[in-house]
């Protein structure tokens, strides 16, 4: 299992496997193609199918057009055999022969895997990848979960994390301010000031639900216009942690070094789905997005609430369990509708989860590790129609 700094990923949206991904392997192609005269760059399955929407083709553009010319061929029927986002890089000579060709795709999250290469890179640093070990761990020996993330990753951790909430924060600031349509054509207008002010006009349960409300909206509307984000764990669901966050740390008063113990429990959860299982939405949903994102806040908010290792478990559980079948269906393929909504609506959903399991002793019938392998096996089963290719679900609606 892989660093935390491969899970929370600073960038721009508004989409990690659709826009940080094509990015990621363009500039890594063009490292690798020096004097090519000309690019063609053909994108497959689910990352054609949405990928203007997501501006897949302006995100390898912005790389390969300033090298050589560059053409981009959309393949939307064709899905390559490891991974629904598969692009295929090829740098032409002068004369149109093949001077270099590489397939790679896009898994989630802003990672990239080319052909034949394993998911699991070599720098896994973790011993543990499951929950329930960790957990183990933790009770035998009095530690936490951001003990054991400090104890494998060492103290430079927390200079990266403190980078991840600084970027966390800005994106909640800048988007409380904007107003105006976000880009793309739905006509959609930035809903987080609106929502910031009238949670400021009531009083106690109520203002602090609108106000998470608002900082979800605020996140995941500056991810659509293409702003500077984190992937929590991915772009389309980088609203729900920052939200709960955010909120817990301008209403309760918890410290920036509570806060960034909280984001490496939250990561901890994060990574071990996305080792275990996948945070792709082509590939398993937006139950691995939202869905995740959902866990990992619940987890943070139970830690800094003082909860138990086993009370921190069944929060990211329930956070997760409850968002199992969720469909990745954005109409346009924009990260716009449903996404943003449901940003907020996992963010409200992360404190229940919380407060539920505050009230029990952690204890429950199924747990974490066995959730994710549902999740896992359930996105295998849903239909390819409702997995980010715009052609079933929500998608559909006129």
């Amino acid at each position: 299992m892989e660093s935390l700094r491969q899970l929370y990923k600073i960038g721009l949206g508004p989409s990690s496997s659709h826009t940080m991904g094509p990015r990621k392997a363009a500039e890594a192609f063009s490292a690798r193609t020096k004097g090519a005269a000309r690019y063609e760059v053909t994108l497959y399955g689910s990352l054609a199918a949405t990928g203007k929407g997501h501006l897949t083709d302006r995100a390898i553009l912005d790389v390969l057009e300033p090298v050589a010319p560059t053409e981009i061929v959309w393949q939307p029927d064709v899905v390559l055999p490891f991974h629904t986002n598969g692009m295929r890089f090829r740098a032409l000579a002068h004369d149109g022969s093949v001077v270099d060709e590489w397939t790679a795709y896009s898994v989630g999250g802003g990672d990239v895997v080319g052909e034949g290469e394993s998911r699991v890179s070599a720098e896994s640093i973790y011993g543990l990848t499951k929950i329930k070990d960790i957990q183990a761990y933790c009770e035998r020996t009095g530690k936490s979960y951001w003990e054991y993330v400090d104890e494998t990753e060492g103290p430079e951790i927390w200079e990266y994390l403190a980078e991840v909430w600084h970027t966390m924060k800005d994106a909640v600031l800048r988007g409380i301010d904007a107003e105006g349509v976000l880009p793309g054509g739905l006509g959609v207008r930035r809903k987080a000031v609106s929502y910031y002010m009238h949670a400021s006009g009531h009083n106690s349960s109520l203002k602090s639900r609108g106000l998470v409300y608002a900082y979800a909206l605020a996140v995941s509307e500056e991810n659509a216009a293409g702003g500077r984000i984190v992937t929590a764990p991915t772009c389309g669901s980088s609203g729900v942690v920052p939200a709960v966050l955010y909120h817990l740390y301008t209403s309760k008063g918890f410290s920036e070094k509570r806060i960034l113990r909280a984001l490496a429990t939250a990561g901890l959860f994060g990574n071990v789905v996305k080792h275990n299982a996948s945070v792709s939405g082509a590939e398993v949903g937006c139950q691995g997005e939202v869905g995740v994102a959902c866990a990992m806040a619940a987890a943070a908010a139970s830690q800094l609430f003082g909860g138990t290792v086993a009370q921190i478990e069944y929060s990211a559980e329930m956070g997760l369990e409850h968002h199992l079948g969720l469909t990745c269906d954005p109409v346009c393929g924009l990260v716009q509708i449903p996404c943003i909504e449901r940003n907020a609506y996992a963010a409200a959903r992360a404190l229940d989860a919380n407060l539920y399991a505050a009230f029990s002793d952690g204890k429950h019938s199924v747990d974490f590790d066995r959730i994710v392998e549902v999740m896992k096996q359930t996105g295998h089963d849903i239909p390819s129609l409702y997995k980010e290719t715009a052609m079933g679900g929500l998608a559909v609606i006129k």
